[in-house]
């Protein structure tokens, strides 16, 4: 009787002690399946027709989907190889991409926002890199000046093409209809990853990173915010 109560004794404590382990295998499970916010998979090639052959031409011939609970997000396209630039401003983390510079395309599927929380249509828009002024209306948006401007592609045909800012941010406001240009934050990313992928930050920001051939032929990485606003 003493050896049966004690091994009763010991299965008791042995299941009080696995409990928690399986309290945080059950929580941590529901913390990855929360954090994946979206899906992404590969597509073909850009084909937009309001697109000019000179864009699709730049474009890398895979592009990569983004999709949520309720379906296809959006698309994306990177530049191939990116032009050689440099920029060299305080705030200023991506010094290697010249202001105004075209990064790549991005195609929403359906009405979304953009990082100012801005309407945004469906449809094919260039990605071109800026830097937020530093002036008192654009502190705190992000911890970068990096952000990128997005352009209807049916009037941005030449991917060369070098925009002053004050020109590239009027154009812009084609995308919102308002006062200010439809713009995505870009991110730091530390390290290129193996391969394009999807991923929330701690303000449940949705973001998109990848690793581009810059013109010295080295892999340089990317990310920007697909889905998400600032917090102010």
């Amino acid at each position: 009787m003493g050896e049966l109560q004690l091994t009763r004794e010991m299965k008791r404590n042995f299941i009080l002690l696995l409990l928690p382990v399986l309290l945080f295998v059950a929580v941590s499970r529901v913390r990855v399946e929360a954090a994946a916010d979206g899906k992404l998979e590969s597509i073909g090639a850009f084909a937009d027709p309001g697109a000019s052959d000179a864009l699709k031409k730049v474009l890398d011939q895979k592009g990569w989907r983004v999709s949520l609970a309720d379906g296809a997000y959006c698309d994306i396209w990177l530049r191939s190889t990116m032009p050689a630039g440099k920029i060299d401003q305080s705030g200023a983390v991506y010094t290697s991409l010249g202001e105004s510079v075209l990064i790549g395309v991005i195609t929403f599927a359906k009405a979304t926002t953009d990082f100012r929380g801005q309407s945004i249509k469906p449809g094919s828009y260039t990605l071109r890199h800026a830097l937020h002024p530093t002036d008192g209306n654009h502190m705190g948006i992000s911890p970068i000046r990096d952000f990128l401007v997005m352009l209807p592609v049916a009037v941005d045909q030449n991917p060369d093409q070098q925009f002053k800012f004050e020109e590239l941010t009027t154009t812009s406001r084609k995308v919102t209809g308002t006062n200010h240009p439809g713009v995505l934050s870009l991110v730091q990313v530390d390290a290129a990853p193996a391969a394009p992928k999807l991923e929330s930050n701690e303000v449940n920001h949705l973001i998109f990173s990848a690793g581009v051939k810059g013109a010295t032929g080295a892999t340089m990485p990317i990310g920007f915010v697909v889905k998400g606003r600032a917090e102010q």
